[in-house]
């Protein structure tokens, strides 16, 4: 064989899982069809999340957590329903829980990796402690976010390329796993021309020549169906209505989702095909990168939610309570959008956007800036899409601000009094200290947390008092990002076919497994496990083939 292993796709789960196998001393093929700019792939562009279960940062801001608990919210989260499809993705994530509770934060400190002091509160939940949702904060941010957590991996892997352990070939686009007998032994696929595109931009598809490459193993490291719409709504799920005739996407054309067929040709069985993670708080890139471009407000919980008619969203569908239940609710609107009214006190506080190239003081890894966003009234970046966004509107006065939404979407589905009976409403909720409200009970909950009084929620005040304002509404727009089914693997990473045999030679990582064994979400997810499940299930795949081969 010309290698020991061949890895399919350079993003954070193929790093993971090259650097591993190198590790071991075996010869490495690492294969992109992206220009080499693009290395770390989706990772790269995120807010470095990471689910940790009592770590020291967690320990600090007094937060009383175990495993036990963890795995509780993992279970009602995830919904596991299918004993077939379900089967090794539950394997999957107990063993995942077992990782985070374990060993995860000192491999990663080991490697350089720091986290930011503050744990986040993600999801927060449907409201009973046996359904969905983070029962505790522990959303760690990396200390350098995507790139963050890319640059160790990306590090040890460019070290094998220089002691001639690891070939990286981007602009080598896999068409089809070669087999024989049933096995995979190597792959095939066309070479694409040279492209000088900018990380996340699209590249041409130009074919230049073909390649024919054979090794012991065959890792699928090639993420999922994000950036391929079509494919998003063949496989929507009816249970979250019809899918969106308009998306948003967050991750970049590359995400297609053309590795999960040519595996599935291979003998590989896809499983939970149904199941999708998508945002509901996309806002237009005033600046985009790729087609589509959307970046996710990570809001607090403050916000009034009103769907495309201007009807208050229902429990539990608060702004970071439950993405999946909020999603379903928006979608049998009938309509693909929905809105936030807040006031400028509640953006100051509580409105963050999730991603590296939107938090430069994080990423930038700068304490006098972080320091500085603190002190600011609203954030950079935030401010950019305030000024030049398209999806926000600013007012003093109510009337004004409902004019400007019904414009904006030409539907003038808005009516005034309405909207203005429902903020009145939800304002009379703050005279007392006790409430009905089940918003303002969970606002005034959250700050109980230090990390959310700090710098995450705002003072409980009355979005109609002029003190308080200007107004402002935002436009929410679906925004497409993670596949949570994919391929099966068994807990050593190897493919599993239709009769739940190992595919001999075939192994996957990352989002086209389902971030473990075509699902360890289940239905829904926790947040902080997307990056994580990439490490893991390239730390696994990895150590397993370097085992193997």
């Amino acid at each position: 064989m010309e290698f020991d292993a061949i890895v399919v796709g350079a993003g954070l789960a193929g790093l993971v899982a090259t650097a591993e196998i190198a590790d071991a001393g075996k010869k490495v093929l690492l294969l992109d069809q992206e220009p080499e700019a693009s290395m770390g792939g989706q990772a790269w562009w995120s807010f470095g999340g990471l689910f940790l279960v009592d770590s020291p940062e967690q320990r600090r801001m007094g937060i009383r957590y175990s495993k036990e608990l963890a795995w509780q919210d993992w279970l009602g989260a995830a919904g596991f329903d299918r004993d077939d499809e379900d089967y090794w993705g539950k394997k999957w994530a107990e063993a995942y829980v077992d990782f985070a509770a374990g060993e995860k934060r000192a491999w990663l400190t080991g490697m350089g990796v720091r986290f930011f002091p503050v744990v986040g509160w993600a999801e927060r939940g449907g409201g009973l402690a046996l359904g969905h949702g983070n029962s505790v904060p522990r959303f760690h941010i990396v200390w350098g976010t995507g790139p963050g957590i890319v640059e160790p991996f990306e590090r040890r892997v460019r070290e094998h390329m220089r002691n001639g352990l690891v070939e990286f070939r981007p602009r080598h686009r896999v068409d089809q796993l070669i087999t024989r007998n049933g096995a995979v032994f190597g792959v095939s696929g066309s070479i694409l021309a040279p492209s000088s595109a900018a990380r996340g931009e699209e590249s041409s598809r130009e074919v230049t020549g073909s390649f024919d490459y054979h090794a012991t193993a065959v890792l699928v490291a090639s993420g999922g169906i994000g950036g391929n719409h079509d494919l998003i709504r063949q496989n929507w799920p009816s249970r979250l209505g019809q899918p969106p005739k308009r998306m948003l996407s967050g991750v970049p054309a590359h995400v297609d989702g053309r590795m999960l067929g040519i595996t599935e040709e291979a003998g590989g069985r896809i499983v939970n095909r149904d199941r999708m993670w998508h945002y509901t708080e996309g806002i237009k890139n005033w600046a985009p990168i790729w087609n589509k471009h959307g970046i996710r407000i990570l809001p607090g919980p403050s916000s009034l939610w009103l769907d495309a008619r201007g009807q208050r969203l229902p429990p539990p569908n608060f702004p970071g309570f439950d993405t999946l239940a909020t999603l379903e609710a928006i979608q049998k609107t009938g309509y693909d959008y929905s809105w936030f009214i807040l006031t400028r006190k509640i953006i100051e506080k509580e409105f963050a956007l999730s991603g590296s190239e939107q938090n430069p003081d994080l990423t930038g890894k700068s304490i006098r800036k972080v320091i500085g966003r603190a002190l600011k009234s609203i954030p950079d970046p935030v401010k950019a899409f305030m000024d030049k966004g398209e999806d926000f509107i600013i007012a003093d006065h109510l009337a004004d601000l409902v004019s400007g939404m019904n414009e904006h979407t030409g539907d003038h589905l808005l009516n005034l009094s309405d909207v203005e009976r429902q903020i009145k409403a939800r304002d009379r909720e703050i005279d007392n200290k006790f409430t009905k409200d089940h918003q303002i009970t969970a606002i005034r909950g959250a700050r109980h947390y230090l990390g959310d009084r700090l710098i995450r929620v705002a003072q409980p005040h009355k979005i109609l008092d002029p003190k308080n304002g200007p107004l402002i509404a935002v436009r929410l727009n679906i925004l497409s990002r993670k596949t949570l089914g994919g391929l099966q693997t068994d807990l050593s990473g190897r493919v599993l076919n239709s009769a739940g045999d190992p595919v001999p030679g075939l192994y996957a990582a990352g989002e086209v497994c389902g971030f473990g064994g075509g699902g360890v979400h289940g239905y829904r997810a926790l947040e902080g496990t997307f990056v994580g499940g990439c490490l893991f299930t390239g730390r696994v795949a990895g150590r397993s083939i370097a085992a193997e081969s």
